[in-house]
């Protein structure tokens, strides 16, 4: 993108020569992400008229793309175990390496500065990308490329969240391309089918086929009240995958006196809350952003011992960016959209 706001075009520059611990990895799938549209637009709705404006540390123009797979092509000198030919999925989440959190292992939410793929620094949209360490390079196995770049995100998120919020009863809020994600793993690594809400009758049979118990539209007066029958009383948590004040004050709705909601979408916008229903529900609001390199690895093994767990996939060349950033942002995806260079 040339500057926040602007529509996507394409850009060559000249290929970069790995040096020290760096990687150059040849792109084959890239995911796109609810997260790209925000990056594009160039800031988070906090609500109330307020914004959190991003890509004040972001050169221009930029890259975006954090759902990356692809091959190993070149190493640096000081690499050890990454080899040419390696086909490996990219970690994103790069952090400063000097804070508390990085040295914790936890670079996902790093309060230094962080080198985030796709978000500060440059991303999967694209022929190549160059990763700063090969830790940061997961080997998927023989699960399909295209499914595994979603890992890094999508999937990632999704299992961060699910960790979180397991066990108990369920409630997933939004079945985007996360949210099925997490119906899919609660289904097939826990054995939870969990109770799904969304908006789009389309998103809802997705759901469903993915392995739902039962898909709800949460604008329907009827739907707090079937779930809280179908849940004998509330679920023990609730994820929002989407993030706006409709969807969390919904998930607030259907859980248990003592439950949680734990909130990863992005969507935007403030809650209004009633602050004495916290400690009198004994309730717990959370917030989960993505997942530890740790996570991913746990999950690539679990995927690879336990089988992949599937979501829809619509694959595209790279130059049709832009036209999945405005599919995405309309409400027009069941799933994810993957470019391929």
């Amino acid at each position: 993108m040339p500057a926040p706001g602007e529509r996507l075009r394409e850009y060559t520059d000249p290929l970069p020569q790995p040096q020290g611990t760096e990687v150059l990895v040849r792109v084959g799938s890239s995911g796109v992400c609810h997260s790209d549209v925000h990056i594009w637009e160039g800031f988070f709705d906090l609500g109330n008229g307020r914004k959190a404006e991003l890509g004040k540390n972001t050169p221009m123009p930029h890259t975006l793309g954090h759902e990356i797979a692809g091959e190993v092509v070149a190493v640096g000198p000081e690499a050890r175990v990454a080899r040419v030919g390696d086909r490996r999925v990219v970690y994103p989440w790069i952090g400063c390496g000097q804070c508390a959190a990085c040295k914790s292992g936890n670079e996902h939410i790093c309060t230094g500065m962080p080198r985030d793929l796709g978000v500060r620094a440059a991303g999967g949209f694209s022929t190549h990308v160059l990763v700063p360490h090969e830790r940061y390079l997961v080997d998927a196995g023989e699960i399909p490329q295209q499914l595994a770049c979603t890992y890094a995100c999508s999937g990632l998120t999704a299992f961060s969240a699910l960790k979180k919020a397991l066990p108990g009863p369920l409630v997933i809020v939004g079945a985007g391309g996360v949210g099925l994600a997490a119906v899919r793993m609660a289904k097939e690594f826990h054995g939870i089918a969990a109770y799904v809400a969304d908006i789009d009758p389309a998103k809802r049979e997705a759901a469903l086929q993915a392995g739902a118990a039962q898909a709800f539209d949460p604008r329907e007066k009827q739907s707090v009240k079937d779930i809280l029958s179908a849940t004998g009383g509330g679920a023990a948590a609730a994820i929002d995958f989407v993030g706006a004040p409709s969807s969390t004050g919904f998930a607030m709705q259907v859980v248990h006196r003592g439950g949680k909601v734990v909130i990863v979408g992005l969507f935007g916008g403030a809650l209004e809350l009633s602050l004495p229903l916290l400690p009198l529900r004994a309730l717990t609001l959370q917030g989960s952003y993505v997942g530890s390199l740790a996570d991913l690895q746990e999950l690539v093994t679990l995927a690879r011992t336990k089988g992949a767990p599937q979501i829809p996939i619509t694959e595209r060349p790279l130059d049709a960016a832009q036209q999945s950033l405005d599919d995405l942002r309309e409400g027009r995806v069941v799933g994810r959209v993957v470019l391929h260079p």
